[in-house]
This record gives C-alpha cells, sequence and structure tokens, in this order.
C-alpha cells in the first residue's frame, strides 16, 4: 500500500483526535447534571448501535449481488426498489411515528431491518427484492424515528436547548465515524479472515439490531408528535405539506437536505471511477477509512461550534461549509471532462494511483469532512424551525425528492460522463449555500423584531411602574 494513503488516513485520524479532545464535551450545568449525562449516553449506544447494523452490511451489499451473479442491470433494480421503497412506503411508514410512537417506529426500523439481512440468504431475484423495499422502509426510519424521540425526549424532560448540539455532534462522531471504521473492519474480518461466506456481515449486522432493539425496549419511553391523538392520519400529512409550503424556515432546510444528501448518495457511487478511470488499483478498504475519520474530524468541530451557545450558529457557518463542498466537487470536474471507459479497480496488478487521482482523493476528504459538520449542524437547525406536532413526518417528505433524484441517477449513471455528474452534485451543493444564506436572513429578521417587541414590552412596563395612580 502507498505511503500516500497512511499519510492521509494518519493527518485526517490526528485531526479528528486533536478536535474531540481539546473540545470542552460539556458546559458546566451541563456536565453537572448527571441525568442528562446518562440520557445523553444512552441515545448515543441506541444510535452507534443502529448505525452499526447500518454500516455492516454497506460495503457488502452490492458485492453480495455480484456473488450470486447479478449483472449490473439487476442489482441496479434492487438498488432502486431500495431508495424507491423508502421514497414512497417509507415516508408513510415513517410518518406514523408522530401519531403511533417513536420509540413503536424505532423498534420497527429493528424489525425491518433485520428481516432485510435474513432475505440475503437466498440467491432468489424477488426475495432480495422484498429484502430491499423492507431495508428501504427502515433508512427511512432510520433517519426520522431517533432524531424525533431524541429531540421530543430532551425537552419533556426539561433540559436546555442548547445541550441538543452536543448530543447530535457525539452520535455522529460516533455512530457516522468510528463505528463505520469497525463494522469495515469486522464485516472484512467476517468474509476473508474467518471465511464465514459474503452473508455473514448481514448475519452479525441483524444481531446487532436486534441487541439494540432490546436495549430500547428496556430503556426508551414512549413520545408522541403533539396533535398525536387529535389529528387524523391523512390530515397530518396535508399539515405537514403545509407548514413546508408556508414556513420559508421549514421549506429552505428541505431543500438543502434533500440537495445536499442527494450529491452525497451521489459521490458514493462516483468516487471509485473517478479516482480510477484507467483501471489503476485501489486499496477501497483504506480509502474508506480515510473518508470516515475525515467525517469523524468535521463532526467534532461542529461539536465546538455548536457548543458556543452565542458564538457560532450553523444558519451561518453552514454557508461557508455548503460552499466549500461543492467547492471540492468540482475538482474531479477538470479531471473528467473527457469520458473515460469503465475499468475495475480490483486488480492487484494494475499500477496505482495517478497523482491526478491523489488530489482528487484529498478533495474528497474535505467534501467528507463538510459531511460530517452537515448531520449534527443539519440536526440542530431541524430541532430549532420543525415543528414536534409533525416532526417525523416533515423529515420523511424532505426525503421523497432526496430518493427520487437517486433513483433516476442509479438510472443514468452509465449514460452521463463523470463531468457532468460532478459538475450538477457542485451545483446542488451551490444551491445549498444561497438556501443557507436566505435562511439565516429571515432568522435574523426575526431575532431583530423579538428584540424589539420585548424592549417595547420592558419600556411600557417601565412606564406603568412610573407613572403615579390617583389618589382616591
Amino acid at each position: 500500500m502507498e505511503l500516500f494513503y497512511i499519510a492521509v488516513f494518519l493527518l485526517s485520524a490526528a485531526a479528528a483526535a486533536a478536535l474531540e479532545g481539546t473540545r470542552k464535551s460539556a458546559t458546566g450545568s451541563e456536565s453537572g447534571n448527571r441525568d442528562f449525562l446518562k440520557f445523553r449516553n444512552n441515545y448515543v449506544l441506541v444510535y452507534s448501535l443502529m448505525m452499526a447494523g447500518d454500516w455492516l452490511q454497506g460495503p457488502f451489499v452490492y458485492a453480495l449481488y455480484q456473488f450470486y451473479d447479478f449483472d449490473r442491470a439487476a442489482i441496479g433494480q434492487l438498488f432502486i426498489a431500495g431508495f424507491g421503497s423508502s421514497m414512497i412506503i417509507g415516508t408513510l411508514v415513517g410518518s406514523l411515528a408522530d401519531r403511533n410512537g417513536r420509540k413503536k417506529a424505532a423498534l420497527t426500523y429493528v424489525a425491518t431491518y433485520a428481516f432485510g439481512c435474513f432475505t440475503k440468504h437466498w440467491n432468489n431475484f424477488h426475495i432480495l427484492l422484498v429484502g430491499r423495499v423492507f431495508c428501504g422502509v427502515a433508512t427511512s426510519l432510520l433517519y426520522s424515528a431517533f432524531e424525533s424521540w431524541l429531540v421530543a425526549e430532551h425537552f419533556k424532560r426539561g433540559y436546555e436547548g442548547n445541550w441538543l448540539g452536543g448530543t447530535f455532534s457525539k452520535a455522529v462522531f460516533l455512530g457516522n465515524g468510528l463505528i463505520a471504521i469497525v463494522a469495515g473492519l469486522l464485516g472484512h474480518a467476517l468474509v476473508e479472515v474467518f471465511k464465514l461466506g459474503p452473508v455473514s456481515p448481514f448475519d452479525a449486522a441483524a444481531l446487532v439490531l436486534i441487541a439494540g432493539g432490546v436495549y430500547i425496549a428496556l430503556t426508551w419511553t414512549e413520545n408522541y408528535g403533539d396533535s398525536a391523538d387529535k389529528t387524523p392520519f391523512h390530515a397530518s400529512l396535508v399539515n405537514a405539506g403545509k407548514t413546508i409550503w408556508e414556513d420559508p424556515r421549514v421549506g429552505l432546510l428541505g431543500t438543502m437536505q434533500s440537495l445536499f444528501e442527494g450529491s452525497m448518495y451521489t459521490f458514493v457511487f462516483l468516487w471509485t471511477p473517478a479516482l480510477s478511470p484507467d483501471g489503476e488499483h485501489l486499496p477501497h478498504g483504506m480509502i474508506f477509512a480515510c473518508f470516515m475519520v475525515s467525517s469523524m474530524a468535521g463532526s467534532a468541530l461542529a461539536g465546538r461550534l455548536l457548543a458556543h451557545a452565542s458564538g457560532y450558529k450553523p444558519e451561518r457557518y453552514m454557508q461557508t461549509v455548503f460552499a466549500v463542498s461543492a467547492a471540492t466537487l468540482t475538482v474531479p470536474v477538470a479531471f473528467h471532462l473527457q469520458r473515460s471507459s469503465e475499468t475495475s479497480s480490483l486488480d492487484p496488478n494494475a499500477p496505482g494511483i495517478t497523482f491526478e487521482g491523489k488530489i482528487q482523493l484529498l478533495a474528497f476528504c474535505v467534501f467528507e469532512a463538510c459531511v460530517g459538520i452537515f448531520w449534527p449542524s443539519m440536526m440542530k437547525m431541524r430541532s430549532q424551525y420543525v415543528p414536534e406536532e409533525s416532526r417525523s413526518t416533515i423529515i420523511n417528505f424532505f426525503r421523497i425528492p432526496l430518493n427520487l433524484f437517486v433513483c433516476i441517477m442509479l438510472y443514468n449513471t452509465s449514460a452521463l460522463p463523470l463531468a457532468a455528474m460532478f459538475g450538477m452534485c457542485a451545483l446542488f451543493l451551490l444551491g445549498c449555500a444561497i438556501c443557507q444564506r436566505q435562511l439565516a436572513k429571515i432568522v435574523e429578521v426575526e431575532n431583530r423584531e423579538f428584540e424589539l417587541s420585548d424592549s417595547n414590552v420592558n419600556l411600557l412596563s417601565a412606564t406603568k411602574k412610573e407613572v403615579p395612580f390617583p389618589e382616591a
């Protein structure tokens, strides 16, 4: 393995360790509240277990379908089934969390994802298709039910709102970073070292998910949307849609989430051909580890930024994050203006990564750091502006254009050149920066109006105290 990969990994890991190790993890009142720290640690553990179940499968899904001798078209159909079910069925099922309970939705995630893992034992297209449908539904629950439960439970217990940022940061640092690396190594060991077969990572994922489900059942209490027992289900869907349409803050958040995550998922399909346009050999596991530690560095940086209650605001600094992420994905555009033929990057006898590939890899690591900042920052903004009574419903509505976009990209991935796809992603990210700037302006205006109203109330109150009452 080239020293270049090791150097990138060590530098990224050092940055993540320094950012996480040197920041103050809690304010004085926060660190002194043992109940809150116990609550936070409980959520971070659950989130890490749920993400471990996801990460154990991720690197091996495509390889398993290849092992079953499905061609690229059939594999594409299976992936489209997963994103399509997340878009349609997942939106409806995830929206039920507000009405029927977020804890129940979390346990439903465990059941549906574990069933999806179970279907991987059959080399049958239709059974695997059903499994992908269940996994798509589970994905919608993963990215809505757990966050909704946390926000509602946090405020129900009377904790301060600015403590949420630290919880989100720790959860993403572990669940989307460290756990991803450990899960990748464990899956590799099960398949390559212990020779347990290509289905073994899915069996391990199911066991982890079931263990997490038991822990949820024993330690979590139930919570609902504020109007869970009053509004019919169809009316709650309509109300969520009206909120997105009428509240510009919520609409802008949804637009940014769809554009950013759409670019992120597209990047997952593009980075291998971008780094290996002529069949250069790539150590995929090492590159994945570089991406994950870069994401960890980003989430640790987000933790530092969110810890300043009156300092850095995500409405402001995310403008820069989106602009930087757009710049990173313009780098491969310059190197892929001419279309390249698709060649396998797994040939160990092929030459190593080129200088152009190294430049792109560094840019991709910066993009992953932006991803690490994005998750806790977006979660924090959603906790402020998305109404509690329909939180899960609205978050799942945000994922409809995202899943539609990914389905379209998967269907046309062989028809578009790399430069065009990366350029489109960069434009989407630039659109995120514009939306974030608009959101910051709206929030600033609202804050000024609130401060002016508050000052007028105080002035009126002081005037009343100074005016003497007439004697009887």
